[in-house]
């Protein structure tokens, strides 16, 4: 709320490869070749623009409580671009479980819902999408380059760009921006723009990414868990009822990915 979606987008995107470019150069990396650059250009777009910058601006438009109607499709969409882009073949139960699954979640949010408007349904829409494929070029590109390698060259790959849209982007003042509202920032440069996609890359890339990529159906359930913790939301039995269908749709969807 307190900073612009595009500005947000790029000063997390330009933080945060700051942090991984210094990691690659400690760790003394090599630089991808020729061929890795466009599956890298590819997770720059899904992961580090597309995602960010449409879903903060689809949040001005929608609620949180919509927007996780679509987040409950993402894994869905991982697992459609696992097959187009890195060659995997789930069998037809993992399909069956993983729309169940997606199902659950999908249906509860919508259940919750109090806003419909199309632009951020739309938006929203768009940002799983490129999230998706971003999580699946990336998955693939892991198992070569390796985890943490795929996040920090996607990342200092989109630097130049990002450096000069948080330069124009760059807001007159801070004098309103909340303490909460920096602390939030940081956390999304540091923990979801880089560190947690250490930990998803590799896991992809180790266990599958349609069969992993499942595990996100957790995502929207472990989100409003924490916003019952930190705001003291209402958790009512429709939310306890679905996370234990999406996790029963988790553990079948593992179990028939091959």
């Amino acid at each position: 709320m307190d900073f612009d979606p595009v500005f947000l987008t790029a000063v997390r995107a330009t933080l945060a490869a700051l942090l991984g470019g210094i990691v690659l150069r400690l760790l003394n990396q090599r630089l991808p070749t020729k061929a890795d650059l466009p599956a890298l250009a590819v997770v720059s777009l899904g992961v580090v623009v597309g995602f960010p910058l449409l879903s903060a601006i689809s949040l001005q438009y929608v609620t949180s409580a919509h927007a996780i109607v679509f987040v409950g499709i993402l894994p869905l969409f991982t697992a459609i671009f696992a097959v187009w882009r890195g060659d995997e073949r789930p069998s037809m139960l993992f399909w069956l479980f993983a729309l169940l699954g997606s199902s659950f979640v999908a249906g509860y949010a919508a259940l919750t819902s109090g806003t419909t408007s199309v632009v951020g349904g739309f938006l929203m829409l768009g940002a799983v999408m490129a999230c998706g494929l971003g999580y699946a070029e990336g998955g693939r590109l892991s198992r070569t380059l390796g985890g943490w390698q795929v996040i920090s060259w996607a990342l200092v790959l989109s630097l130049p760009v990002m450096l000069l849209i948080t330069w124009l982007t760059w807001p007159d003042s801070f004098a309103k921006v909340s303490v909460a509202a920096w602390a939030g920032l940081l956390y999304v440069s540091l923990f979801s723009m880089f560190i947690g996609f250490v930990f998803w890359y590799r896991g992809l890339a180790l266990g599958g990414i349609a069969a992993v990529g499942q595990l996100q159906l957790m995502q929207p359930f472990l989100g409003l868990a924490l916003a019952a913790l930190l705001l003291h939301e209402t958790v009512n039995i429709g939310m306890l009822i679905s996370t234990l269908g999406a996790v029963a749709c988790v553990v079948g969807a593992k179990r028939y990915a091959v």
